[in-house]
């Protein structure tokens, strides 16, 4: 594998991106969720025993056992979390210099903090996934802010690997559970054909996606069991062209995805996670750079010929598997590809078996082999002090790439009993060490399909009488039949999400339930913007209602008319049955049920506080109040990328510019020395004009090689890092 200084920077950039887009979409639900009159007000997750500070962290690492201090609340204290977070991702989006080891430590307590308060409303996998990456970019970042220095690390490729890793955890497992769940559908190649109407939050272009064929919708299936459980194994492929094929298949099913669900900042960080497949030789292909390496070139006519052939094979095998595993046959009479999962259960349990432990030490083998390139790096350096200094680095950065490693293997092997119960206990007592901070994870997406008879969902209706009701519509989740699925990625409206798990079981499974309804009667505006953004659009805005009810359908989406029209409506659907009985403030079924679940208030909230740091808090609030999210998150995403992409254009013309006044120099200068020597030149002359012509090159090469760096959000100083990227030919060479 190539130099990675490329995909390195583009994925620090990605990630200040993902963690604006996250603090930006937690920031605006606050007062609704978690607010002194909100749903699950986070005042009752913080309990102050008067312990030391330090106690109170390690019991619950978060920094809002800091608001007391400031004079500010829980609710207040985590809008300004969030604040300094979205400020702080935003800076991080537009200067490079900021996306530093410290900066991402700081995200990332800050999103942890958000996350020990934030009940079921953020115990999303999504979320730890962001908790992980985010913690791992404290390795891969460089300490610019304390080194001063952006260049390149000899550890750098050690600590990059864990990202690889980390996506290979996330797609492995993510395959597997399909079908260890025993899920019918998955193991018929039938849940595509229930997934775009029963995912949570579809988009319009979903409806166009289920109205295919299902020859189409179970090869679908199969391609995705493909991707994420075959695929994987080839980003540990020492050939750069497997790991490239890798990368674009995961594209791929991501986009995929994004096109035809809102699963907020998910998929983008899934996406972000492959670029630690690419090398810089592949972005520069990209921008349409000439590559300097001419590591092809090197290669013998021999050499490259069997790397083509190895992977001819590679990719045979995947397509001769598939074709094996799934049975694929032309069907001439539906004009398609018939498929059927071609093996048992049992077959696969063991091929789980089998394949667990070799994976792992897949991992430790590449892990190794990253390791030792980076000590020869190490050991090629010129310069004692510059050896020893990286020398320790490496040290340090490698151990605490071994000890991410070993401890993620246990929640990786969760999804094989036998191979995680061979793990040394030691591993195992690490990892619950640091379980609680959420360094590392298991993960396993769409494990079921639910939604097989009918997509359940929950209708709340409200009435100032007991005889007329009216139906009480969210923004984002399906409720009117009429309205067309909006596009909120990378917003996560997170009540919305938890009505969609709250609609596929008794109401008693969702405690907050009970609390939305009490809020509701009790007409509580921040609860209602969580409902509708734009309040006027709420029916009992003037009022709120006497009497609320819940009641459970079935939705489904329409299909086309015989003649090939599009119907007027996105949804149909059947009434189930009722989800929650008519309740009224004082009662006795909504008292007992508030209770019961510790959802009324003991003790009178703190009075709000008046200090500057209070009042600039709530000013902001006043200030975004009303704007959608989406839109607030997509302008600011907008405005960092545009500043971006111009730093990056002025980088390029500048460099251009000092390519082209080197060579005019060098004309000049040439032109002037042809016209004063009309005799022949002495020797010593000659050697000057030499030494002159050399030194226009260097030039030549200086601007170059800041043109090639114009991808990066600031200019750098070149000279540095040609130094560190060339500085002997044994470096180079390792």
């Amino acid at each position: 594998m190539g130099e990675i200084i490329l995909p390195r920077r583009m994925f620090l950039w990605c990630m200040a991106v993902i963690y604006l887009a996250a603090f930006v979409s937690l920031y605006v639900q606050i007062p609704g969720l978690y607010g002194n009159e909100g749903l699950l007000p986070a005042r009752r997750q913080l309990r102050y025993s008067g312990k030391p500070l330090l106690d109170q962290l390690l019991s619950s690492p978060t920094l809002l056992w800091l608001g007391p201090q400031l004079g500010l609340d829980t609710h207040t204290a985590m809008e300004l979390l969030c604040l300094v977070g979205a400020a702080l991702s935003l800076a991080a989006t537009l200067v490079e210099a900021l996306r530093d080891s410290v900066v991402f430590f700081i995200l990332w307590a800050l999103y942890i903090s958000m996350y020990q308060v934030g009940q079921v409303f953020l115990y999303f996998q999504w979320d730890n996934l962001l908790l992980e990456t985010g913690f791992l970019c404290v390795l891969v970042a460089p300490l610019t802010l304390i080194r001063g220095s952006r260049g390149v690390r000899e550890h750098d490729r050690v600590t990059f690997w864990l990202i690889r890793w980390l996506l290979f955890r996330l797609m492995f497992a993510s395959g597997v559970v399909k079908l260890t769940s025993r899920c019918p559908t998955w193991w018929g190649l039938t849940a595509v054909t229930y997934h775009y109407e029963t995912q949570c939050i579809p988009t319009p272009l979903a409806w166009f996606a289920h109205q295919l064929p299902v020859w189409w919708q179970k090869l679908s299936v199969v391609g995705t069991f493909v991707i994420e459980i075959a695929v994987p194994f080839l980003f540990f492929s020492p050939l750069r062209r497997l790991r490239l094929g890798a990368f674009y298949f995961q594209v791929l099913l991501q986009v995929f995805i994004i096109l035809s669900g809102n699963y907020n900042f998910f998929n983008l960080l899934t996406l972000t996670l492959c670029l630690s497949l690419l090398d810089d030789r592949h972005v520069n292909f990209w921008l349409r750079k000439a590559d300097k390496t001419n590591e092809e070139n090197n290669d013998s006519k021999l050499w490259s010929w069997l790397c083509y052939l190895l992977e001819l094979t590679v990719w045979a095998l995947v397509i001769f598997g598939t074709i094996i595993f799934f049975d694929l046959q032309l069907n001439t009479a539906k004009n398609g590809i018939s498929s059927r999962t071609a093996f048992t259960y049992h077959q696969f349990n063991e091929f789980l078996k089998t394949v667990t432990i070799p994976s792992v030490w897949i991992g430790v083998l590449s892990l190794t082999w990253e390791m030792v390139r980076s000590m020869f790096r190490c050991a090629c350096v010129s310069g004692f002090l510059k050896r020893f200094w990286g020398t320790v680095q490496w040290t340090l950065f490698a151990a605490a790439s071994a000890s991410m490693f070993a401890v993620s293997l246990v929640p990786f092997t969760y999804i094989e009993y036998d191979s995680n119960a061979r793990l040394w206990p030691g591993v195992r007592q690490a990892y619950n060490l640091v379980d609680r901070y959420q360094l590392t994870n298991s993960y396993g997406l769409f494990r079921r399909m639910t939604g097989v008879g009918g997509r359940p969902e929950v209708v709340i209706e409200g009435s100032h009488d007991g005889i007329d009701w009216t139906e009480i519509e969210f923004m984002y989740k399906p409720g009117n039949l009429s309205a067309s699925p909006p596009v909120v990625t990378p917003h996560q409206p997170r009540l919305d999400w938890q009505m969609w798990f709250a609609a596929l079981g008794p109401h008693t499974q969702a405690p907050w339930f009970t609390s939305l309804m009490y809020r509701l009667l009790q007409g509580k505006g921040d609860v209602i913007e969580l409902i509708q953004t734009d309040v006027s659009q709420y029916p009992f805005l003037h009022q709120p209602p006497a009497y609320l009810r819940a009641h459970r359908y079935r939705y489904w989406f329409t299909e086309p008319k015989a003649d090939g029209s599009y119907p007027q409506r996105w949804w149909r659907r059947v009434y189930d049955e009722e989800f929650y009985p008519v309740v009224h403030l004082g009662n006795t079924f909504l008292e007992n049920m508030l209770n019961q679940y510790g959802l009324k208030d003991k003790s009178p909230p703190r009075r709000p506080s008046n200090t500057a740091v209070a009042q600039a808090v709530r000013w902001m609030r006043s200030q975004i109040r009303g704007v959608p999210a989406p839109t607030l998150i997509w302008t600011l995403l907008a405005c960092s990328a545009t500043f971006s992409l111009l730093q990056g254009l002025r980088s390029r013309n500048k460099g251009t510019e000092r390519t082209s006044c080197a060579d005019a120099d060098a004309t000049v200068s040439d032109h002037k020395e042809n016209v004063s020597d009309n005799c022949e030149k002495s020797d010593e002359q000659e050697e000057e004009e030499e030494y002159d012509g050399a030194n226009s090159e260097d030039d030549v090469e200086e601007g170059e090689s800041e043109e090639k760096d114009a991808v990066s959000d600031d200019e750098e100083d070149v000279e540095e890092d040609g130094i560190e990227k060339e500085d002997t030919p044994e470096k180079k060479k390792f």
